[in-house]
C-alpha cells in the first residue's frame, strides 16, 4: 500500500502547478440528494449517552475525565461515516435497510478509539485546548490523562470482544497498533525529500486513515459476506482519512484558532513537517535544515510558516486531497445506488471544503 502511496506522490511532486476543481455536491445523476450528517444521525441518536453507558465508572474523577469530551460538541465524523458505510453494504448485499446493533457498537467503538487517541495526544503534545475547551491533561495533570485515554480503550475493547465475531475484533485491534506505529513515525524524520513524503503519508494513514478505514471495513464484514464489498469499505475510508487529514495539515495555515477550536501553526510549533511545509520546501530549499532540527531555533517557526504562505504549498496539499477524495468516489460508487452510498460521496466532498 505505501509503495502505491509514494508513487502516487511522487507523480505530484514531479510537478509545480495543478488546477484547482471545486466539487459540487450532486450526485453522479445530477440530483441533489440530503445531508449525509442528517441521514448517518439516524442510527446514531443516543450516541453519546451509550458512549456513557460503555464507560461504567464509580470513581467521580476519573467519570469526569473520561467522558469530558463526549459532551456532544464533537463532528461525530467517524461514527457518521460508519453508520453510512453499514447501511450502504446492507442494501448493496440483500436490500437489506436495517442496520445491525453490531454495525452501530463499531461506530461507538470508533469515537471511543479516537477519542482516546486525542486524549493521549494531547498528552505527548502537551497540548493546552482542543474543542474550544481546556485538554484533559492541563485539567488533571499528565498522568491521570494517560490513565483516562487508557480507561476509555479499554472500554473500547470490551465492547468490541462483546460483538463476539473475530475477524472483526482482528480488524480494529489493527487500528490500535497503527495508532501506535504512527505516533511513533511522527517522532522520527527523514533527511531525503523523497522518502520525507512516504514517511509523512504512512504517518498519516496509521495515526488518521487505519481507524476509519478498518472501521468501514469492520461494519462491511458484519453486514455482507463479500471480500470484495469488505475492500471496497476499507478503501473508501482509506483514501476520506487520508484527505480529511491532509486538509487539517492545510488548515493549521490557513484557519484562525477560533475556528479550530485549538491553535493554529501547532504544527510547527510541535516540529512536525506536514504536506504544506514539504511541497513549500521545493520551492524554498532553505527549509530543509529547519525540518530537519523541527523548527528548534528562535523565528523558525514564523519564518517557515511565511515560506509556505508565500508558495504553493497550501494548494499542492488541497491538490493531493482532491485526488484521495477522487479515488474515495471511485470504490464507494462500486456499490449498489442507495441514499446512504450517495451521502458517502458528499461526504468526500465536504471533506475537501470544511474550515474547522
Amino acid at each position: 500500500m505505501y509503495i502505491k502511496l509514494e508513487n502516487e506522490v511522487m507523480c505530484i511532486f514531479a510537478c509545480r502547478r495543478f488546477h484547482h476543481t471545486t466539487p459540487d455536491n450532486k450526485t453522479h445523476s445530477g440530483e441533489k440528494y440530503t445531508d449525509p450528517f442528517k441521514l448517518g444521525w439516524r442510527d446514531l441518536k443516543g450516541l453519546y449517552e451509550d458512549i456513557r453507558k460503555e464507560l461504567l465508572i464509580t470513581t467521580s474523577e476519573l467519570k469526569e475525565m473520561s467522558e469530558y469530551y463526549f459532551d456532544g460538541k464533537g463532528k461525530a465524523f467517524r461514527p457518521i461515516i460508519v453508520a453510512l458505510m453499514a447501511r450502504a453494504c446492507n442494501i448493496h448485499h440483500n436490500n437489506s435497510r436495517h442496520v445491525q446493533a453490531s454495525q452501530r457498537t463499531i461506530a461507538l467503538i470508533a469515537e471511543m478509539i479516537h477519542t482516546a487517541s486525542l486524549v493521549h495526544d494531547d498528552v505527548i503534545d502537551d497540548a493546552s485546548s482542543r474543542r474550544g475547551k481546556h485538554t484533559v491533561n492541563k485539567i488533571w495533570g499528565e498522568k491521570k490523562a494517560v490513565l483516562a485515554g487508557d480507561l476509555i480503550l479499554s472500554a473500547a475493547s470490551i465492547a468490541l470482544a462483546r460483538i463476539g465475531n473475530t475477524t472483526v475484533i482482528s480488524i480494529l485491534t489493527q487500528v490500535i497498533e497503527d495508532l501506535v506505529r504512527g505516533e511513533f513515525l511522527q517522532l522520527g524524520s527523514k533527511e531525503n525529500e523523497n522518502e520525507r513524503f512516504a514517511h509523512y503519508l504512512e504517518k498519516t494513514f496509521k495515526k488518521t486513515a487505519s481507524l476509519i478505514a478498518n472501521s468501514c471495513k469492520a461494519v462491511s464484514v458484519l453486514g455482507c459476506p463479500d471480500p470484495v464489498v469488505h475492500e471496497i469499505a476499507y478503501q473508501y475510508g482509506k483514501n476520506i482519512g487520508i484527505a480529511f487529514q491532509l486538509i487539517d495539515d492545510v488548515l493549521d495555515f490557513t484557519s484562525c484558532s477560533d475556528q479550530m477550536g485549538k491553535p493554529t501553526s501547532a504544527d510547527l510549533k510541535l516540529g512536525l513537517a506536514t504536506g504544506p511545509v514539504l511541497f513549500a520546501c521545493q520551492q524554498f530549499p532553505e527549509m530543509n535544515a529547519m525540518i530537519m532540527r523541527r523548527f528548534s531555533l528562535p523565528g523558525d517557526v514564523d519564518r517557515a510558516r511565511q515560506y509556505v504562505l508565500q508558495s504553493d504549498g497550501v494548494q499542492q496539499t488541497t491538490y493531493l486531497a482532491q485526488q484521495y477524495c477522487h479515488e474515495a468516489i471511485r470504490e464507494i460508487s462500486k456499490l449498489r445506488p442507495s441514499p446512504e452510498r450517495d451521502a458517502l460521496i458528499q461526504l468526500s466532498e465536504i471533506v475537501l471544503t470544511r474550515d474547522k
